[in-house]
Formats: C-alpha cells, sequence, structure tokens
C-alpha cells in the first residue's frame, strides 16, 4: 500500500479520539465536527467509531506498508532459515506493534484470527499464509474505516444541506424571498389545478 494511495489518504484524516462523549441532549461529541456556513456555526455530529478504532493511524500504515511488502519478498525469492526466522521475528513483532495502535475489541478480534507459528523456524508457506492472512485483516481494516469516514461525510453533508435550506422554504426560492404581498397564490386554486 502507498503512502498516496486513497486507503492511506483515508485512514491518515482519521484524528485521535479521547473517548469522552458529553451527555448532551444534543448527543454532541467532544471534537465533533463544526462547519462554517455564512458567518454561522453549525454543529456537526459524527460517529467517533472509526477514530475509537485506531489512535495512531499513520503507524499503522506504516506498518501494513511493511507486512504487505514482506509478502510479496517472501513470494518473490526462497528464503534460507535465517531468513525464515527473521521474517518470523519481524511478523510477531508487527502484531505486538499493531496491538499498541487498535482498540481493545480490534485487539481481541486480530488475536483470536492470528495463529502462533509452531516451530523456531516456520516454512515458506507458513510465513505466506501468516502474512497473507495479516494482510488481508489490515485490509478489512481499511475498508470498515473507509465505510464509516464515508458515512460520516454524507450525515455531515446531509445537515449542511439542512442547514442551507431550511424545510419552511419552497423549491426554487432564495432564502428570505417568499411570496409578495401583490403576488398571494391564489388559495382556491391549489398550484397544479387547471381545471
Amino acid at each position: 500500500m502507498a503512502p498516496d494511495s486513497p486507503l492511506c489518504r483515508i485512514v491518515t484524516g482519521v484524528a485521535k479520539s479521547d473517548n469522552s462523549k458529553t451527555d448532551s441532549p444534543s448527543g454532541d461529541a467532544e471534537g465533533s465536527v463544526v462547519p462554517e456556513v455564512m458567518g454561522e456555526e453549525i454543529p456537526v455530529v459524527l460517529n467517533d467509531e472509526a477514530t475509537e478504532q485506531v489512535t495512531q493511524p499513520s503507524k499503522l500504515i506504516r506498518i501494513a506498508t511493511m507486512v504487505r511488502t514482506m509478502l510479496d519478498e517472501v513470494r518473490r525469492a526462497p528464503l534460507d532459515d535465517a531468513g525464515r526466522r527473521a521474517l518470523r521475528e519481524i511478523h510477531e513483532r508487527s502484531l505486538r506493534e499493531l496491538q499498541g495502535v487498535l482498540s481493545p475489541d480490534l485487539q481481541e478480534e486480530l488475536a483470536k484470527m492470528v495463529l502462533p507459528f509452531t516451530s523456531e523456524t516456520p516454512s515458506e508457506s507458513e510465513l505466506r499464509v501468516a502474512q497473507a492472512q495479516l494482510v488481508g485483516w489490515l485490509e478489512g481494516l481499511f475498508h470498515g474505516i473507509q465505510a464509516s469516514l464515508f458515512t460520516q461525510q454524507a450525515v455531515a453533508q446531509q445537515q449542511l444541506e439542512e442547514m442551507r435550506n431550511p424545510r419552511g422554504l419552497e423549491m426554487g426560492m432564495q432564502p428570505g424571498s417568499g411570496p409578495s404581498p401583490g403576488n398571494q397564490p391564489n388559495e382556491a386554486y391549489p398550484p397544479g389545478a387547471y381545471l
């Protein structure tokens, strides 16, 4: 995964979260996005699920890129015993580092998914399977974060549109340009009644 890939750009947009939320009636969360429109502040309440899942997105991306590169290396060239032992150690260290940037529920999920090596020097096929499994899990995590961010963006955009076009305005009318006193619609004949 290249640092300029869409997944990297999306994941790096995830901010740290202190995981604290207020219990206000509006449901606002600390650190919620507040866009400004025409000088007004409009609170946008977003789901902080993606920010709670990964505490250090740039570190996660670096580890994922390294794991993907290691998998490609294992596929390209045969490894001797020393290379397989080194790759095993790097794989296990990568797992420990991942544990440090993931939320407790993701740590538990990762621990359930990844099986430990059975020997000191795993075979090339064992290494390939372990690396491919980890790469697949990380890609699934990135897709989950991406979907969460797209959902948050859609909610924010919808809230912004609602603030720009309040429900009281008719379609096609500019704010503040309601019917003028000499141009009142005839109540006896609603719009669209031609007969």
